[in-house]
């Protein structure tokens, strides 16, 4: 019989021979790894308005929603929301992952196809695989991909017995790029499927007022297409909990059977109270969005100049590809002994190790100047062992 500890300690040692060993770490340096792109976990009157309402809630919420976990501020975060992101019903949930994960679990189905981006976020994934449904990749960002598997979908099922349903993020965060939105919508309108749209990484940074980016690519006919958008509050809002928009039969739908929302503790109640008072700053930080999507475009030309190897990003998500794990490794400890924090993401999140560099509003123009810097003596210093 195989002793349990034994075969966990193979297994690490697995991991880290091929240097893809993990370890939590306290935050430290310049920030260019978190996803507070606004700021706002730190933001003054964030703060101030959390001490003149703390004391307003209980520590915890002591429930689910559907027993007692409840509260009046979740209830008008939701409205507040929707309202926001003009959709029609929103269900609050305790992370981004349940959402997606609770989402994909209660509408697919083994009867039904799901076509997923091969890189969508794990959540997403896994939410697909506990349904039991028939998953169908498409390659990354290929339309034309997924327009081949689903003409062959009709062909094999004719008389259309298999829902199918078609799910992708708006901003991979992983590799900084984006699909054609308006090449989906006209997908989803000649085939039929119903569409999930991830918007966590696009929140607070594009559209009017940081609606998201399918209110700057997409006609307002278009969004009220969209079956589902799934956001998050430990983003741009620099909270936590995940929050679903869809119709208001498909939230009743989702309160009835998401077994993540029915049988987990309800998120904190002062939660959803900085949620709203967050999303009041959003709507006004037109400037802190240009700024940050003006220092990504300095450092994206300023690493391509310098040589670097880049992803295809259009956004404010600049990974920079390296070729071993080792290096990855050497390159993020090196910056962080420098004060600048930036993480190696290696397999299996990602096929090719990076450094992903993620920025903020509260960076400055010398700060990347200064990332760019050590970059390049990291480089020089790499190049010679």
């Amino acid at each position: 019989m195989a002793n349990h500890w034994e075969e966990v300690q193979k297994k690490l040692d697995s991991i880290r021979e091929k240097q893809l060993f993990r370890e939590t770490k306290v935050y430290q340096g310049i920030d260019f790894c978190s996803n507070d792109y606004m700021g706002l976990t730190s933001n003054p009157r964030m703060l101030e308005f959390f001490q003149s309402r703390k004391n307003l809630y209980p520590f915890g919420s002591t429930a689910s929603r559907l027993v007692r976990g409840n509260t009046s501020s979740m209830d008008r975060f939701e409205s507040e929301f929707v309202h926001f992101v003009e959709g029609e019903a929103a269900l609050l949930v305790s992370t981004g992952f349940t959402a997606n994960f609770g989402l994909l679990d209660s509408i697919a189905a083994p009867d039904c196809f799901v076509f997923t981006d091969r890189l969508n976020h794990a959540s997403i994934l896994d939410g697909i695989r506990i349904s039991g449904a028939k998953k169908k990749y498409y390659n990354h960002l290929d339309l034309n991909h997924l327009r081949t598997l689903l003409e062959k979908a009709d062909l094999e099922d004719p008389n259309r017995k298999h829902k199918r349903i078609v799910v992708t993020e708006t901003l991979f965060s992983m590799d900084g790029d984006s699909p054609d939105l308006k090449t989906l919508l006209s997908l989803k309108k000649e085939f039929g499927f119903v569409l999930v749209l991830d918007e966590a990484h696009t929140l607070g940074i594009y559209g009017p007022k940081g609606k998201g980016l399918v209110f700057r690519d997409l006609t307002s006919s278009e969004i009220q297409s969209i079956d589902y958008r799934v956001y998050t509050l430990g983003k741009s809002l620099g909270l936590e909990g995940g929050i679903i928009v869809t119709k208001k039969i498909g939230r009743d739908h989702l309160v009835n059977v998401m077994r993540p929302f029915i049988f987990s503790t309800a998120p904190l109640p002062l939660v959803s109270e900085l949620a709203s008072f967050a999303l009041s700053l959003l709507s006004s930080m037109d400037k802190e969005r240009e700024t940050l999507l003006t220092l990504a475009k300095e450092l994206k030309n300023s690493l391509e100049e310098n040589g670097f190897v880049l992803t295809n990003s259009t956004s404010h998500i600049i990974p920079v590809l390296l070729t071993t794990e080792k290096e990855a490794l050497f390159f993020a400890n090196s910056l962080q002994e420098r004060g600048l924090d930036v993480r190696a993401i290696r397999p299996p999140t990602v096929s090719t190790p990076r450094l992903r560099i993620s920025l903020n509003a509260k960076l400055s123009l010398p700060d990347i100047q200064s990332l760019v810097k050590e970059l390049v003596l990291i480089r020089e210093k790499w190049n010679s062992l």
